[in-house]
């Protein structure tokens, strides 16, 4: 099954597909800048940039060379964010009705759509049903979901709503219990980022900077799932504090806040906080709050990001730490979307599909 990658991002939602045994071989965004690594990562498909919203379903089919198996993404979501302004007039609001528009258009066996908790608000639930409403009489469809990537083995807390559609000709809905199935113990920080403990940097590499993990540091079953043998990554560089911020940073407890920036100092007990992206050049570079080490008076790393996002050592995000932070921000946890994808597998193989 040949599936197509919607408002791509960094790949978050990509890997996951990748890894329950799906091919990706296109993908679209708009985005150059939270696009970049992405051909890197997933040398096998081609990423278009271009306005989805006029973009049809013929020309995505024409594109694939194939049948479309599988449509997912996950839309813009600051118009719908609790913690944005939630303007009606937003116009990424609309590009969920043109996610839908594309999945009614080409018809693939199913889709999935990701989005923020805050699309299930009396305000703007009249947009997701409406949207839902272009290709409910063709999909048996579950949701809106909300769920956590912490119940799926995360490191991190991260709830946000899906959408999971199937075709009527193919299959029954997928339920609740194919998903739960999946469900594991969340990961805590100790367990993704503690082995990352004295990495030495041994150069840069295209403006990304390069760090090998100590041979003798302990690690468990989630960090090995994300390391890679010669203990290789990038995106270590710790950002630099004034001495000041140090000092601040220094008197916040394990758990609590800094009460000037609203940092949340990490526990090496306890899950990481949802990471937020902030915002671009166009709405005003507003960068979102970082969490601090547990231990260490400053702000975590981009690889410890991204290791309690669940994104493996291999991947690369941007040269930049505040780039890298939007990527890993925008996206979908690799952890759940692997999931995901693993019941859906498991849905059409019961049904006498080839995957």
């Amino acid at each position: 099954m040949k599936l197509v990658d919607l408002f791509s991002g960094c790949g978050g939602f990509s890997l996951g597909a990748h890894r329950a045994g799906f091919s990706v071989p296109l993908a679209f965004d708009l985005d150059p800048i939270l696009t970049s690594s992405y051909n890197y990562n997933f040398p096998s498909s081609k990423l278009v940039l271009t306005d989805i919203a006029k973009l049809s379903g013929a020309e995505i089919k024409k594109m694939i060379g194939s049948e479309v198996g599988g449509i997912f993404g996950g839309p813009p979501c600051q118009g719908f964010s609790s913690i944005g302004r939630r303007e009606f007039d937003d116009p990424r609001r609309k590009l969920l009705f043109h996610f839908f528009r594309l999945v009614s258009e080409i018809m693939p066996p199913f889709f999935i759509m990701e989005n923020v908790v805050g699309l299930s608000y009396e305000d703007a639930k009249f947009e997701l049903d409406s949207a839902i409403g272009i290709v409910a009489k063709d999909y048996n469809i579950l949701g809106p979901l909300i769920m956590d990537a912490s119940d799926f083995g995360a490191a991190t807390r991260r709830r946000r709503l899906f959408v999971i559609g199937i075709a009527s000709e193919f299959s029954d809905a997928i339920s609740t219990q194919d998903i739960d199935e999946l469900r594991m113990p969340a990961q805590n920080v100790h367990s993704a980022i503690s082995d990352l403990a004295g990495a030495k940097f041994v150069g840069d590499d295209e403006g990304f900077d390069i760090w090998r993990i100590k041979d003798r540091i302990k690690f468990g079953p989630y960090a090995s799932n994300l390391r890679n043998r010669e203990g290789i990554f990038s995106g270590n560089r710790k950002t630099v504090h004034a001495e000041h911020v140090i000092k601040r940073f220094s008197e916040v407890i394990p758990g609590g806040t800094d009460t000037i920036g609203r940092h949340v100092r990490l526990r090496w007990e306890g899950q990481c906080p949802t990471l937020r992206a902030g915002t671009g050049s166009d709405r005003g570079s507003f960068q979102s709050v970082r969490p601090l080490h547990p231990e260490e008076p400053r702000v975590i790393t981009v690889r410890e990001a991204a290791r309690l996002q669940g994104f493996p050592d291999l991947f690369r995000f941007h040269p930049t730490i505040w780039h890298s932070f939007r990527m890993i921000g925008n996206s979908v946890s690799p952890v759940q979307s692997q999931a995901l994808f693993v019941a859906l597998r498991r849905k059409f193989e019961a049904a006498g599909h080839v995957i």
